[in-house]
């Protein structure tokens, strides 16, 4: 566990008396990266031991759940889809296409790219792991509320359309 870093209090460090630096930022349990880390990590500890149960790790089931909503998609589309790195994709499509959950071929229109479906062994899986999970779903809308959680995902659906427009350094 992290300890917090005692600082003194003298004219050329100014920190509180609790011993914590005063930073010319919002404090890091109240950065919105962190915030978010945080809620996700909440929900996610109540869906991990039935993905387990499943044999799937989360990033599997990201993508399967993703293929499970289209006839096919072209591997550059899933990993932004997923929000997965290509390696991490790699080895992911890799797994599920020897557990025959998901197909592979090349696209018509450019043999080089990789085109993805789900198989129908997939979607049995999809159906295997969904009572579980809409059961967590109703678990997390009874103690949170179902207005809550409907207008937290406006919420973040909004807050992700208004900084797509954003210019981001580097890019």
């Amino acid at each position: 566990m992290a300890q917090k870093k005692s600082a003194k209090t003298s004219p050329s460090n100014p920190a509180s008396k609790a011993g914590l630096r005063r930073l010319p930022m919002r404090e890091f349990s109240r950065s919105l990266p962190m915030s978010l880390l945080r809620a996700r990590e909440a929900v996610m500890r109540h869906f991990r031991s039935s993905l387990r149960d499943h044999g799937l790790t989360e990033q599997q089931w990201r993508i399967l759940r993703a293929l499970a909503s289209v006839d096919a998609i072209e591997v550059t589309e899933l990993a932004r889809v997923a929000f997965l790195l290509g390696p991490s994709l790699s080895r992911i499509l890799r797994d599920l296409e020897a557990r025959h959950l998901i197909e592979r071929r090349a696209a018509k229109a450019d043999l080089r790219r990789g085109v993805v479906s789900i198989s129908a062994k997939g979607l049995k899986l999809i159906e295997a792991v969904a009572p579980s999970s809409e059961a967590i779903y109703a678990a997390i809308t009874k103690r949170y509320g179902a207005r809550k959680l409907r207008e937290l995902q406006n919420m973040l659906h909004e807050l992700e359309g208004s900084l797509s427009g954003l210019q981001v350094r580097g890019d």
